[in-house]
């Protein structure tokens, strides 16, 4: 699928594109190039679409960078997986620091659009539905967050700091808490043994995933709506076909709930030897990004079974062409690793 850029930017409009080698970053810089977009990408590893290697803790290089910049699409991050194998002031160093750099930068040069990719992991223990939850939890921008480790909070300042500079300064500035989206398989071990990896990827696009073309589709509809909003946060994942009083039978019976919104569904699983979750335990509300933002997602589940009915893989062309990146290029006692990747994909929440 090609994703569609809006008028206003197939022309004089210029975007910097940081973590341009990782999954995020790659496909918002192949999207804009496609579409005719004056982009620059920036990460601090090599990669094709890397056009400048900056680490954005260096203030001055960042303020030389984001020069002739209007608009500013900041992916690049350290994630929940380098929680194993970075040390927590990295966390600060990239995920704050960086982004106060690049937003002081935004402000110094005249950015006019500052898109911030957040991850739903800033929710974090507020997901969880507890012993004595009565039903699913339903995670919109009204829940409050409830970090868990140092990702969730770091990325949670720094969105604090993309508010800050909209009230005090007038920056636009939209974050985007982004669902999982990257394609490693999952990093829990008994899914990992009782799914094959499509079949736990197909079960999340029900309630917590979205597919990397509808995430660049969300960050260009960000940009464009950045001057008229101001700022907002959004939950952005796949559009679910479930609402708030199926939250309990969610919990209960989840089968159940998908078969009467698709009564077709689980003979497709049985042919594909697929099998849903017997319980669903939160489920994310895109509601006010598709409404805000002007934002449609074409990845959800009602695809994955078109997809299956027609024997076709259900990602879409643009996370297929980007592929699979990793995370970890050495071991934290290896020394020095990489900070600033690209590798966003895991701003995917990886919590539970």
């Amino acid at each position: 699928m090609h994703v569609a850029v809006g008028p206003r930017y197939a022309g004089p409009m210029s975007f910097l594109v940081t973590g341009a080698s990782g999954h995020l970053g790659e496909a918002l810089v192949r999207t804009l190039r496609q579409a005719g977009a004056d982009v620059l990408g920036l990460d601090v590893r090599p990669g094709p679409f890397t056009d400048r290697r900056v680490d954005l803790r260096d203030a001055a290089a960042v303020n030389a960078v984001v020069a002739g910049r209007r608009v500013i699409l900041h992916a690049a991050t350290l994630h929940k997986p380098h929680v194993a194998t970075h040390p927590k002031q990295a966390f600060v160093d990239v995920n704050v620091t960086g982004t106060l750099n690049l937003l002081e930068a935004a402000l110094a040069r005249g950015v006019e659009a500052f898109v911030f990719t957040s991850t739903t992991s800033v929710f974090g223990a507020a997901m969880a539905p507890g012993a004595q939850a009565t039903g699913a939890v339903w995670v919109d921008e009204d829940l409050v967050p409830i970090p868990k480790n140092i990702y969730g909070v770091t990325k949670r300042a720094a969105e604090d700091l993309c508010e800050l500079f909209h009230r005090r300064h007038g920056l636009p500035c939209i974050v985007l808490r982004t669902s999982r989206f990257f394609p490693e398989q999952d990093d829990d071990v008994d899914r990992r043994e009782a799914y094959s990896d499509d079949n736990l990827k197909a079960n999340e696009l029900l309630f917590r995933r979205a597919d990397l073309a509808d995430m660049v589709s969300a960050h260009l509809c960000a940009a464009e709506r950045a001057s008229a909003l101001g700022f907002g946060r959004y939950i952005v994942s796949a559009t679910t076909p479930f609402v708030r009083d199926d939250r309990q039978a969610l919990l209960e019976d989840a089968p159940a709930v998908v078969a009467r919104y698709y009564p077709d569904f689980a003979a497709a699983y049985a042919t594909a030897g697929w099998r849903m979750f017997p319980a669903i335990g939160r489920v994310y509300d895109n509601h006010r990004a598709r409404r805000d933002l002007g934002w449609s997602p074409r990845h959800d589940f009602a695809h994955v079974l078109r997809c299956l009915e027609a024997g076709e893989g259900f990602a879409s062309p643009l996370a297929r062409a980007v592929g699979r990146k990793g995370y970890h290029d050495r071991t934290f006692a290896d020394g020095p690793f990489p900070v600033d990747s690209g590798a966003q994909a895991a701003g995917g929440d990886r919590v539970g």
